[in-house]
């Protein structure tokens, strides 16, 4: 098990699915009574929590509004945009 490939793919499904919970709230700001919309959107969030606990279950939190214990350990390895993601971490 390669850690530093699981997490950067982690991290790249982590910004897909954020991506797409933004543009679905997008269109539904336009669109508030599509429910095939609504209900897309709501399988979106689902699997981005999922994939979000997941990887702080993993390798720590991923934003500050995780509760950690104190003292903690916040980021030791690349910021996000010190990743090359073609090359990997």
């Amino acid at each position: 098990m390669d850690i530093g490939r699981d997490r950067l793919d982690m991290l790249m499904q982590l910004m897909a699915l954020e991506f797409t919970a933004v543009e679905w709230n997008l269109y539904l700001d336009t669109h508030p009574y599509d429910q095939e919309a609504l209900a897309l959107h709501n399988e979106n969030i689902e699997a981005l929590n999922c994939v979000k606990d997941a990887y702080e279950m993993n390798f720590g939190p991923i934003t500050h509004e995780v509760a950690s214990p104190c003292p903690w350990q916040w980021i030791q390895d690349p910021w996000p945009w010190e990743i090359d993601y073609k090359r990997g971490l």
